[in-house]
């Protein structure tokens, strides 16, 4: 008895141990470093960034937390910050690159600097994308070296605000690096558009365009890349719709007043991060830039920190290093795996559900809100699609990547209509109760339960959505609208396949399950409707 007892309890342990490992919940702790701020109005002294990473790596310290520490050139050969990092190595925590390009990088990698300021942040000077793809590869040798001749060893983690394809290939293939990070999604804020990409957690990218998943391995960057900052998965999207060209921001970051500052959100943000259904990998960073000043960023800080060490006590996430993670990402995935991101509670008073699905062929959106649905993104990947600065410099002060649209519930919105592919139960919109999801296998199922007391069954996968009524009778579908003065890129709507084309590159949508009928010719917003075949729906991005 005493045996079926302990052998009763082992599988159970490894049954509990097996659920945790489906789904880990991974913190990585990243902190990059400027050695200068130029910019107006702020035109901080060197010594207000040094004060920032000095009470950043006390902060830590105090709580036995190791983290990430990623330097940009500036501050690379800064001996000050030299030796805080080496007594941060000493320590166990990790220090890698930050590979934006100030003055000192341009000028010892023999080329013409080309600004007023030693660091400025306008894209055509700042990122590798500015620069031919042979000066891509000098900045890059010549930071590394540098690394190297300070550190003994080449960084195993590099990032950035965005690094192009290139120059990431190239610091995969030559210094083997494990993994990088770069910007979430946002429209137009500092200048740096990343729209239509994996949400968040990691993907392979494609050597062509590192903002897009590779499908194949012959065109993948062998280097996972991380998704910073952790956006709000509810608000963060529509943040700004028709309010101007910069979206505010709604991130975790520590000097964030609407997020990673403000206690109420906190709370929300990690219980989703940890206790609502995952896929895969539930991804988040904590970390803040040392381009503020520690009174701005100490309280939103402190409180991370603090819930941090709670739910790592608690067993409800991991915190490691970022090379850590890319290693572990690498050897479990050799492609990249799909994710979620699922929060089915609001934390405001409004009554807004989502649901994110990314795999390496697409990534959707799901937004329910006062009892309705309405498929809010959803862009598709190709892996052949290219950076518009994949041969050529960027020569603007701002940068923009995209990924391929059929639904874009922000840029074909304005605050009074926003976009989207919403569910009708014959002509008024389909009503529902709350969602029920589910992740498993790389896939998320979500059943909705119908005020009419049928259900709509939801299946997203790899290469698919599809969509199940349970009454194979019942009169309901999908309408696209958007807003006026909105541009779309279809080119063709027909009864099977939508047809599309951005920047002279051709993509498509096929439904096979279903019919679709084209709406263009109306004059009320609305551009396609897609109808069920017995009670079902399949889309094919």
């Amino acid at each position: 008895m005493r045996r079926i007892f302990l052998l009763t309890a082992l599988l159970l342990a490894v049954c509990v141990q097996a659920k945790k490992q489906e789904t880990p919940r991974i913190v990585n702790i990243i902190n990059f470093i400027r050695q200068c701020e130029p910019r107006e109005p702020e035109r901080l002294p060197p010594s207000v960034l040094y004060e920032t990473t000095l009470t950043q790596a006390r902060t830590l310290r105090e709580h036995n937390l190791k983290g990430t520490w990623l330097l940009q050139y500036d501050a690379l050969i800064d001996p000050r910050y030299q030796a805080l990092m080496k007594e941060e190595l000493a320590r166990g925590c990790e220090v890698g690159g930050w590979l934006e390009v100030p003055q000192p990088l341009v000028e010892d990698a023999g080329l013409q600097w080309r600004s007023n300021v030693p660091w400025d942040y306008h894209a055509q000077v700042d990122f590798t994308i500015g620069y031919t793809p042979e000066e891509r590869v000098r900045l890059a040798d010549t930071y590394m070296a540098k690394f190297r001749q300070i550190f003994g060893f080449y960084p195993q983690s590099m990032g950035s605000w965005f690094i192009d394809g290139f120059t990431l290939n190239h610091l995969a293939e030559t210094y083997h690096i494990e993994a990088s990070v770069n910007c979430r999604d946002q429209v137009g804020t500092d200048g740096y558009t990343l729209w239509g990409g994996y949400w968040t957690g990691g993907y392979y990218p494609s050597k062509r365009n590192a903002y897009m998943p590779a499908q194949t391995s012959e065109n993948r960057v062998a280097v996972p890349v991380f998704r910073m900052l952790g956006s709000d998965p509810i608000y963060q999207y529509d943040a700004g719709v028709g309010h101007g060209v910069w979206q505010r921001v709604v991130t975790l970051e520590p000097y964030c007043g609407e997020g990673g500052a403000n206690d109420t959100w906190l709370d929300w943000y990690f219980d989703a991060f940890c206790e609502a259904p995952a896929l895969t990998l539930n991804y988040t960073q904590v970390g803040q830039e040392n381009s503020f000043p520690w009174a701005v960023v100490q309280s939103g800080y402190r409180k991370q920190v603090k819930r941090l060490v709670q739910l790592a006590e608690a067993g409800k996430v991991q915190i490691k290093l970022l090379s850590e993670t890319g290693r572990e990402f690498s050897r479990q995935h050799r492609r990249t795996p799909a994710s979620g991101t699922v929060a089915l509670r609001d934390y405001t008073d409004g009554q807004r559900r989502t649901v994110w699905f990314n795999s390496r062929n697409y990534r959707v959106n799901l937004l329910w809100e006062n009892g309705t649905l309405r498929i809010r993104d959803l862009h598709c990947f190709d892996e052949n699609y290219p950076s518009r600065y994949i041969d050529n410099p960027c020569t603007t002060h701002d940068f923009k990547f995209y990924t391929l649209p059929m639904v874009d519930g922000n840029l074909w919105s304005t605050a009074e209509h926003l976009a989207g592919l919403r569910f009708y139960a014959g002509n008024a919109p389909m009503k529902g109760g709350e969602p029920q999801v589910t992740c498993r296998n790389e896939k998320i199922r979500v059943i909705w339960p119908l005020s009419d007391g049928h259900s709509l069954t939801i299946l997203l996968t790899e290469n698919a959505l599809s969509l199940a009524h349970s009454d194979k009778a019942a009169q309901w579908q999908l309408e696209l609208d958007v807003a006026e003065d909105t541009t779309q890129p279809f080119t063709a709507i027909e009864p099977s396949v939508i047809r599309a084309s951005q920047e002279g590159f051709d993509y498509e949508m096929q439904c096979t399950k279903g019919q679709i009928t084209d709406l263009r010719n109306q004059t009320d917003g609305h551009i396609l409707r897609i109808t069920p075949q017995k009670g079902k729906i399949v889309l094919k991005p």
